[in-house]
């Protein structure tokens, strides 16, 4: 018998709350994404989340733990060596990631993988360095617009993107020279976990602004996750935001692309009105694309108090056989230097309206737990290779 009909995992994304064992090994010394933000903020607006018990689990600047949570909460610690988004999600699901993917932050691309992207795009690549996405396009804009050039950078993740003026370079055409990047950095020396496109739309500098017809093409999972498992069982596996582009669509039923984090939201709280049996799996991920890789505290306190006021809107729109966890992939402090992902434990908060009490749970060293319950809970088999034990009985 299944527990719950319906479970919403939705992963705020580079929410982390402090440094894990090794982060020194990956360059994050003392690095708490969520504490510091507190420090810097005094407070936030998060009734609802100190009702689900983050408070409780990690306090910071003038705020207070909540007396009487409602939810079940506890840390978890990542077993593979990463600290990206696709390393993040795919452990949730149950792969161990041992062999990092590659950056280029601070050589840029080689020469020949350069060379073989320009004969086979048909265009010239301008770039190829790390950079703020706006402020390649304010730098390299015009440019590109005047000559028909490429804008190719990279950043501080395992990423290759590429810029195209909607107008001018054509959305299926940038589109088309992305899946060919992807092709290329298939090669071991050059297997970067994401290919990016980066669509713009502007005629000159001031007036450049990127738009949301952003595509993310992401390595295939080298194995099965929970996600085929679910969907081999004839369940709902629905994702919203970068969900499907992290997976290749790998187990996913029905998609959803969001403009932004409050869209995101807005998405799940449709969603959750209507009838589905399986997993609704959400990103959000201006948390992290806009504020935390751009070192902006209040920018980011202030996305965290707007998730917020709409997971008050989800909580009352959940149904008795529901189950909602939030938790994050990885950090990414915007007080710290740089503007890398940050190495950090997660929050783990899990509410349903079966749960007598709240209470902390016992902290655990792998994000696998989430997949092996959302498994146990739909009766379905682990598939073989992933890792992960079931804590469903402690969500009850």
């Amino acid at each position: 018998m299944e527990n719950y009909k319906r479970i919403f995992l939705i992963v705020l994304d580079s929410l982390g709350i402090g440094a894990m064992p090794d982060s020194e090994r990956f360059g994050d010394k003392g690095v708490d994404t969520f504490g510091h933000i507190l420090e810097r903020m005094g407070s936030l607006a998060i009734p609802n989340l100190k009702r689900l018990g983050l408070l409780n689990l990690h306090c910071a600047g003038k705020m207070q733990p909540e007396e009487n949570p409602i939810g079940r909460y506890m840390r978890l610690g990542e077993m593979s060596n990463g600290k990206d988004t696709m390393t993040g999600h795919w452990e949730m699901m149950g792969i161990n990631t041992q062999k990092p993917f590659l950056t280029f932050t601070d050589t840029g691309f080689p020469p020949e993988l350069i060379a073989e992207l320009e004969k086979r795009c048909g265009k010239r690549v301008i770039g190829n360095k790390s950079a703020s996405g706006t402020e390649i396009i304010e730098e390299l804009g015009e440019e590109e617009i005047n000559t028909g050039a490429m804008i190719v950078y990279t950043s501080a993740d395992s990423v290759l993107q590429i810029c195209g003026n909607e107008e001018t370079f054509d959305l299926q055409n940038l589109y088309r020279c992305c899946e060919i990047a992807r092709d290329i950095t298939m090669k071991d020396e050059w297997r970067v976990g994401r290919v990016i496109a980066r669509p713009y739309v502007g005629k000159k500098k001031g007036e450049f602004k990127r738009t949301s017809n952003r595509h993310d093409y992401a390595l295939k999972p080298p194995m099965p996750t929970v996600l085929n498992a679910l969907k081999d069982g004839g369940l709902d596996v629905i994702g919203v935001g970068k969900i499907n582009d992290i997976f290749c669509g790998e187990g996913i039923t029905k998609t959803y692309h969001s403009d932004s984090s409050v869209h995101g939201m807005e998405q799940t709280i449709e969603i959750c009105k209507e009838d589905f049996h399986g997993l609704c799996f959400v990103n959000l991920v201006d948390f992290d694309a806009l504020w935390g890789h751009r070192r902006n505290v209040e920018g980011y306190g202030q996305e965290i108090e707007k998730f917020d006021k709409n997971l008050g809107v989800l909580l009352g729109e959940l149904r008795e056989d529901d189950l909602l966890i939030l938790t994050a992939d990885h950090g990414n402090d915007p007080t710290y230097s740089g503007t890398d992902h940050t190495r950090e434990y997660v929050p783990f908060l899990s509410y349903t309206k079966k749960m007598e009490t709240g209470g902390a749970l016992t902290n655990r060293d792998t994000f696998a737990v989430i997949g092996a319950s959302v498994a146990e809970n739909f009766g379905v088999p682990m598939p073989e290779g992933t890792i992960g034990e079931s804590i469903l009985n402690d969500l009850i």
